[in-house]
């Protein structure tokens, strides 16, 4: 089994990279969406920091917008697709019913099998730390097995332990592209719920441990765009910096900082959400009053809410009052990502209209 130790995503992505250059670690192989380059055993990708979760690489282009969103999607325990669709229109590619998602995660691990998986897993742990059976299941083996539909789970379950004082997580997959879902999606998702849980069972976040049973990528125009790291910066970019590094401490924005209101602006962030969806306008709170006036957790506050603003205006092109609400955003690493991702297409609608003797407002 291949082992790949990184620090954070971004090292990660670019081993991974460096991995599928050598044509010894893989064969092509045929899928149901195409030729894929696959691993010829399981790979396992160990973080040491998997809170640093943002992936700044330009050729893999990620979008942090719908990547943070459906985190907090998931940890909601939501199999709606409205949310997600509104980032990215193809996720009705993988819905049966145009409404809903059959392998949603979040909802696997707090309603599906009828029962809170996180809540007992968080009580377990805390009422023994040196507990080995804290396992979180998503796979249905009496209606996911040879399911005729589009999307059943890729992680199949997760086993959670304390050692040191750390919460250590193992997420265990048995298909996964490296490119769109192990160092992409499954990177933010899959640490913001070992954040999650391990500050809620009152610990320090320790490793995470992804098992990729079928690692692969495709063959298509983004692995050609990916794999031009290596070959052009195969050596160069090995001794660089992570981005991280010139990150302060201080500008990363913990995921949970009031965890007795928490799921309470879960609740009011999606239904405030809904309704920007629904009029095309900025999210607002004023309308909804309850417990307390204002979000007191920073990730919703200071990260959530000024991202759906900036994508909101990026859909009518409005790019200046866009840059404005991703200003507001106050965690460093997703500031950054969202201002590169917005001004890229910022710059490629500029050049298409500027041709066309348009220009923006």
């Amino acid at each position: 089994m291949k082992v790949i130790t990184a620090r954070n995503v971004n090292d990660a992505f670019k081993l991974g990279v460096d991995f599928f250059l050598d044509k010894d670690n893989y064969r092509q192989q045929d899928s149901r969406n195409g030729t894929t380059l696959e691993a010829n055993e399981p790979v396992t990708t160990v973080y040491r920091k998997p809170t640093e979760r943002v992936l700044f690489s330009q050729k893999r282009d990620a979008n942090p917008f719908f990547h943070f969103i459906e985190g907090l999607w998931m940890l909601h325990g939501r199999n709606d697709l409205r949310p997600l669709t509104f980032f990215v229109d193809s996720m009705r590619n993988f819905s049966d019913d145009n409404k809903t998602l059959w392998g949603a995660y979040g909802w696997r691990w707090r309603d599906y099998f009828d029962k809170d998986q996180l809540d007992i897993i968080i009580a377990m742990l805390k009422r023994n730390p040196d507990d080995r059976r804290a396992v979180l299941q998503m796979w249905d083996v009496r209606k996911d097995l040879d399911k005729d539909g589009k999307d059943v789970p890729c992680n199949t379950n997760i086993y959670f332990k304390i050692r040191d004082n750390k919460l250590n997580m193992t997420v265990c997959n048995r298909s996964n592209d490296m490119i769109w879902g192990a160092y992409g999606a499954n990177a933010v998702h899959m640490s913001m719920l070992q954040e999650y849980m391990a500050t809620l069972i009152g610990v320090e976040v320790g490793v995470y441990t992804q098992i990729s049973d079928s690692f692969h990528v495709y063959e298509n125009d983004v692995w050609e765009r990916c794999k031009q790291l290596g070959v052009i910066d195969i050596h160069s970019w090995r001794s660089t910096k992570n981005e991280y590094e010139h990150i302060e401490q201080k500008e990363l924005i913990p995921l949970i900082t009031h965890s007795k209101t928490f799921h309470w602006e879960l609740n009011l962030f999606f239904e405030a959400f809904n309704d920007v969806i629904t009029t095309g306008e900025k999210f607002s709170t004023k309308e909804y009053t309850g417990p307390i006036k204002t979000f007191k957790n920073s990730s919703i506050r200071d990260i959530a809410i000024p991202m759906v603003n900036a994508y909101m205006f990026h859909k009518h092109r409005r790019y200046e009052d866009s840059y404005a609400e991703i200003n507001k955003i106050k965690a460093y690493d997703w500031m950054t990502a969202c201002f590169d991702w917005v001004r890229k297409r910022d710059v490629s609608y500029t050049l298409n209209n500027t041709d066309k003797g348009e220009t923006h407002g």
